[in-house]
């Protein structure tokens, strides 16, 4: 490891305490999208206190920030998200379900660690720059509502990531690999349907029902379902059945509606169609729809330039290390789910031969952690589930890891995570994930010629274009 990169792991490993600090922090706060006030307001007090500039409510989302160190090029962002899910209060180190407040919210997908490890990894280039005199900007980006707004979509539309010469992310997992392939892009929109009340016995006559048409509409969808991609995915939820009595007819109904396909474009398109049946559902029933714009994302763009500098990084810092009271905890927590037995990671499910290596692996470490480096993987690969990251990889060269924070199997948005990620397994993974991205953003700086490959590759790769999901008149907002 070069003297640069030291300086950089070094600067997180002195900070680690800060760090862990910070992931246990935002796990206690456990807010909801667009709702991270008091996350965003740590970060960013913290963030001045470290001496990054600090910028708030970027994109004009009240709990988005930007904070940066250095000056000129190149300009290297890093990725930090924050918000939590709901219905997933859970007690910390705990190997059962025991809410902490009943119905309260809890960190499912482990974005406390995810925005501890990011800051970290700031920390860490920031020392670089500041020991080394060498030019160029570190910009930690806090990105609210993956869960549910896409905040890094309304960046997108608004030309953030353009500014870059390239984004580093990571998100906790249940292994140690870099990430590749596309995901889903993915649109969501509420639809309100407006009827006229009556007596549902007297004069039935004289009423239209919003919920029949918010029923037909699902039922047009279904048919839809036979003719759309196979890896495109629809979701629903009616979010107001018009109200509790059934001698009514309802006048007002809504449904939330999650239109996911492989390629944005593909979303927009297929986001249109839904909207006709819509449409449709509402003349059956003499009723009147209105939609509004949720939030949209955009599907992964792979750079294996970049995945590269991240797995050779990864090998020389290794993985981390578990006593064995961590290890016990493990392996208990994964007794209470089934598919603790899987083989994890991309190239496993994507490639036979890494499949048997990461056996093997799992064999060798002998616990529910996994305690390796999967083999990096760069073919072709697709998860069906969707991340705003994908906004970014469409207008700036970007690249990801995942460190386990989880046992092996460990499903996601679940009251395990929680429980996973407010112990000392979940804090290892944040400091873990901060020396890999920050010895990885070293190389960048120091290598121009790898920011070039990387540029170019990224051309090639995004030649069609991006197509923003989000309207120009979009807000961001929380689904009623």
């Amino acid at each position: 490891m070069t003297d640069q990169k030291k300086a950089a792991v070094e600067a997180v490993e002195n900070k680690e305490e800060l760090i862990r600090k910070t992931a246990d922090q935002i796990w206690n706060y456990a807010e909801l999208s667009l709702r991270e006030e008091q996350s965003a307001d740590y970060y960013c007090r913290i963030l001045e206190e470290e001496g990054f500039q600090v910028e708030r409510g970027i994109s004009g989302i009240k709990t988005a920030f930007s904070a940066s160190f250095g000056s000129g090029s190149p300009r290297i962002g890093i990725l930090a998200e924050y918000d939590a899910l709901s219905g997933l209060s859970q007690k910390a180190g705990s190997t059962k379900q025991e809410e902490i407040t009943p119905g309260g919210c809890g960190h499912g997908c482990g974005h406390n660690l995810l925005g501890a490890g990011s800051f970290g990894a700031a920390l860490g280039v920031k020392a670089y720059l500041e020991k080394t005199g060498h030019p160029g900007t570190v910009i930690l980006y806090g990105c609210p509502g993956e869960e549910g707004v896409a905040s890094k979509a309304f960046m997108a539309r608004d030309g953030v990531w353009k500014t870059l010469d390239a984004a580093l992310s990571w998100h906790p997992e249940d292994v140690n690999e870099v990430r590749t392939g596309s995901s889903n892009s993915c649109i969501q929109i509420q639809y309100k349907f407006t009827g006229i009340a009556s007596h549902a016995a007297g004069a039935p006559e004289k009423g239209r029902s919003a919920l029949d048409a918010v029923e037909l509409m699902n039922i047009g969808v279904q048919f839809l379902r036979e003719h759309m991609s196979d890896r495109a995915r629809i979701h629903y939820a009616i979010t107001d059945a018009g109200g509790l009595s059934p001698n009514v007819v309802q006048p007002r109904a809504s449904v939330l509606y999650m239109i996911r396909s492989n390629h944005v474009a593909e979303a927009v398109e297929l986001k249109a169609r839904v909207d006709r049946i819509a449409q449709g559902a509402a003349l059956m029933t003499d009723t009147s729809v209105e939609s509004s714009f949720i939030d949209g994302l955009a599907d992964t763009v792979s750079n294996h330039t970049i995945e590269t500098v991240l797995y050779q990084n990864f090998e020389e810092l290794g993985v981390p290390s578990y006593t064995e009271e961590e290890l016990a905890f493990a392996d208990q927590l994964a007794a209470t789910y089934e598919g603790n037995d899987a083989v994890p990671g991309f190239g496993a499910a994507n490639d036979p031969a890494i499949c048997e290596q990461v056996k093997e692996l799992q064999e060798k470490a002998g616990h529910a952690m996994n305690s390796f480096l999967a083999p990096l993987y760069q073919g072709e690969a697709f998860s069906a589930g969707s991340t705003d990251v994908g906004d970014v990889s469409w207008l700036t060269p970007t690249a990801q890891i995942h460190v386990a924070a989880w046992p092996n199997g460990c499903p996601g948005h679940s009251w395990q995570n929680v429980s996973c990620d407010g112990t000392s397994i979940g804090r290892k993974a944040a400091v873990h994930a901060a020396k890999v991205l920050a010895a990885s953003a070293v190389d960048l700086f120091e290598n121009p010629q790898i920011l070039t490959a990387a540029r170019e590759e990224f051309e090639k790769q995004t030649s069609s274009g991006y197509i923003c999901p989000i309207p120009e008149d979009a807000v961001a907002t929380i689904p009623e």
